[in-house]
């Protein structure tokens, strides 16, 4: 029996359209810089909010309506859920989804009940992933909801809890290469701490970096050949975790050898919990060759924690595809939408609407951001800021030519330094604001 029977497939309608269940941005087929909108954007439901979410929060129990979830947690629901959710995203049109094990099958009494937990509904999400064509972006592990982790996963001072983790992290590792994952997420939700008293930060970071090794050599084994990735997060629930920002991520795996395994999700949330732009932790990522993937999802400026709201920003979208067609693309990354429907918003129907806006959105930004390319506009006005570097003693210093007595020598000859172009902030947004209206 069909969970949305009301709903048929999502179309494309054009922006003039007023449906509110039909795309007037994203068409799937259209062509945008060589490639298709659906190849460029590589859409992914998060099975955890879109799934799981009840709109709880720390006032109150959950408001969602799910018709679906009568049987509460058991294996039997678990599998009935999975064709609920691919009903959802072939109506929808996403090729992609995510999740963490714990999302799609209940934990069990033990480990070895949990992995058989895992195995029944795996197969089911095989046969109708074999059926629809929807394929698995990305899999992780839940290393962070079970008590055993009040400590964290692998920065835990315990090292039965580690132990736990690694074996959960092995089985997660297998089922992303059973559904043919294009990617495996290291997500930290308890790495890290709450008072430095009491933490020995060394011991917990190369037990961190012992176990991403662990994580890396197991799918060399197993053949899986998919990508790692390393997703920051400043804080929450931890005051400070370890992945707290692109930087912080990238000195870590570079610390420990690990940058040629594992690249960066990056979230626009957590970019916004850590005091810095998404664009910010895409360019950072991006520059260094770290840059693999999206959680798109955005906050609330008047909210400090992570919201997990829906994009519908087009300067946001616009920014975050620019900085991945410069960088070559998502694939094998896509846009997941780590995004959850307001607790107010509790009809089955909300979750259409707000993966539609979401798309949409990120549709027009894919537009822009290609335009804005083509055109070249701001490309030449950053050249022409920076022009000093291109001739003269500005080619010289990138060329190596010179050195601190050899530039005093020059300053001493020339003087002094005169601004020698403004910076023309509003020029620029004005130029970005032509093409956005």
């Amino acid at each position: 029996m069909a969970a949305f029977p009301e709903i048929s497939k999502i179309k494309y309608e054009g922006p003039d359209s007023k449906n509110p269940l039909a795309f007037r941005h994203y068409n799937e087929s259209e062509l945008v810089e060589g490639k298709t909108m659906k190849d460029q954007l590589r859409f992914s439901v998060a099975y955890w909010h879109t799934m799981r979410g009840t709109g709880a929060d720390p006032f109150g129990p959950g408001t969602m309506i799910r018709p679906w979830e009568g049987a509460g947690d058991s294996v039997e629901n678990a599998v009935n859920r999975v064709r609920v959710a691919f009903e959802f995203m072939e109506k929808l049109g996403t090729p992609f989804f995510c999740f963490h094990d714990r999302d799609v099958a209940p934990e069990g009494a033990s480990l070895a009940e949990s992995n058989k937990n895992l195995d029944t509904v795996v197969k089911a999400i095989k046969a109708e992933s074999d059926r629809t064509g929807i394929k698995l972006l990305w899999g992780t592990a839940n290393l962070f909801s079970n008590p055993r982790y009040v400590h964290g996963a692998a920065t835990s001072c315990n090292a039965d809890a580690f132990a736990f983790a690694a074996a959960q992290v092995k089985k997660a590792l297998e089922v992303t290469k059973e559904l043919g994952g294009s990617g495996y997420v290291f997500w930290g939700g308890r790495e890290g701490y709450q008072t430095l008293w009491n933490t020995d930060m060394k011991r917990e970071l190369d037990h961190l970096a012992r176990f991403m090794h662990m994580a890396v050599e197991y799918a060399k084994e197993i053949g899986f050949t998919g990508q790692f990735y390393f997703e920051p997060k400043p804080k929450e629930p931890t005051k400070h975790q370890y992945d707290f920002d692109a930087a912080a991520c990238i000195n870590f795996l570079r610390a420990n050898g690990l940058e040629k395994h594992v690249k960066l999700n990056i979230e626009t949330n957590h970019a916004t919990l850590a005091g810095h732009t998404v664009e910010h932790e895409l360019e950072y990522a991006g520059m260094q060759g770290f840059l693999g993937s999206v959680d798109a999802n955005t906050g609330d400026l008047l909210l400090g924690w992570d919201t997990d709201q829906f994009p519908t920003d087009v300067y946001m979208t616009t920014k975050i595809m620019l900085a991945f067609l410069k960088y070559g693309g998502l694939a094998p990354g896509g846009v997941n939408f780590d995004a959850k429907v307001r607790r107010e918003s509790f009809e089955p129907v909300d979750l259409f609407h707000a993966h539609i806006g979401g798309m949409d959105t990120f549709a027009m930004g894919l537009k822009l951001a290609a335009k804005i390319r083509a055109d070249g506009e701001l490309a030449r006005m950053v050249q022409q800021r920076y022009a000093s570097w291109d001739s003269g003693i500005g080619a010289e210093i990138e060329q190596g030519k010179h050195n601190f007595k050899s530039l005093e020598q020059y300053m001493l000859a020339k003087g002094d330094v005169a601004p020698n172009t403004s910076g023309r902030q509003e020029l620029f947004e004005n130029v970005v604001n032509r093409y956005i209206f």
